[in-house]
């Protein structure tokens, strides 16, 4: 599933493209995708203006000149595309078949196309006064690239807590749209155990928010990571999976200067997680 790195690529990719468009006609080629379309869906964006384009967790906001905002989830292989781009040679590499072009939106400045082969992404409508309080965004966390995400507020919130370090980072409760990749590469750059009790961080509360923050600034740069579905708006693939350290890289030699560990999965909380045992504690 794309993690907050390829949301924001896709956010910042379309912004440019979408901010300040009208929306011409809205193309449903299915009657749902995860979810059913709302009643008049295609009625309610047709003719409305794109005044902003924001994100929140994983969640793409866009909002209208009636003070409707569209809210777009990009599910496991969901991608939205205004035009090609080059595709270089990637982990995997995926190709977009008009089969699963599932919503075509004609604007002024082009055509946005949401391509979605497993259809676990979806799209609804709220307005934007009762948008804090709807149910995908009433209990979210603090985001991690806000000036409110530190080491204070990672020690406050983790406090007392016996779960795991990583299940605690994962909790989107905690902190909004961190996922399985970068918890995994954040902590083994932090030098920090997935395994450790939240409750237990301390003194590594600051280094490791300051971890989080350069490592998704690194990971937005290179367009995120492109495994098996996430493409940016242009149609090209991200390219940060070449810096990982430890995701997907079990058996391999650790990376940090001068350890001699070996990378390890295990399963943990229903997924796999990736460390060294030798260099984080």
């Amino acid at each position: 599933m794309p993690e907050l790195p390829e949301v924001e690529t896709v956010r910042r990719g379309l912004a440019p493209f979408l901010v300040g468009s009208r929306i011409l006609q809205v193309e449903l080629r299915r009657k749902d995708l995860r979810f059913p379309f709302p009643d008049n869906f295609a009625g309610r964006l047709q003719g409305r203006r794109i005044v902003a384009l924001n994100r929140r967790a994983k969640y793409l906001q866009a909002v209208l000149d009636d003070e409707q905002v569209l809210i777009a989830h990009l599910g496991m292989s969901g991608s939205f595309r205004m035009e090609a781009g080059p595709i270089g040679t990637f982990k995997f590499p995926r190709g977009k078949i008009p089969a699963h072009d599932h919503v075509v939106i004609s604007l002024e400045t082009g055509q946005l196309t949401y391509n979605d082969p497993r259809r676990f992404g979806f799209m609804t409508l709220a307005t934007t006064d009762t948008l804090a309080d709807h149910p995908f965004f009433a209990g979210l966390g603090v985001e991690p690239l806000s000036n409110d995400f530190n080491g204070e507020t990672l020690a406050r919130l983790f406090a007392g807590k016996a779960t795991s370090l990583k299940a605690a980072l994962l909790d989107q409760r905690n902190i909004a749209g961190l996922g399985n990749i970068y918890v995994c590469e954040a902590l083994h750059r932090a030098g920090l155990s997935p395994l450790r009790a939240a409750g237990d961080l301390g003194a590594a509360a600051e280094k490791l928010a300051r971890t989080v923050r350069a490592l998704l600034a690194e990971a937005i740069e290179a367009g995120g990571s492109s495994l098996r579905d996430h493409r940016q708006a242009d149609g090209a693939l991200g390219y940060f999976q070449h810096n990982f350290r430890v995701y997907d890289r079990e058996g391999q030699a650790c990376s940090s200067p001068a350890c001699r560990g070996i990378i390890i999965r295990r399963a943990q909380n229903g997924r796999s997680t990736f460390y060294c045992s030798s260099c984080q504690s």
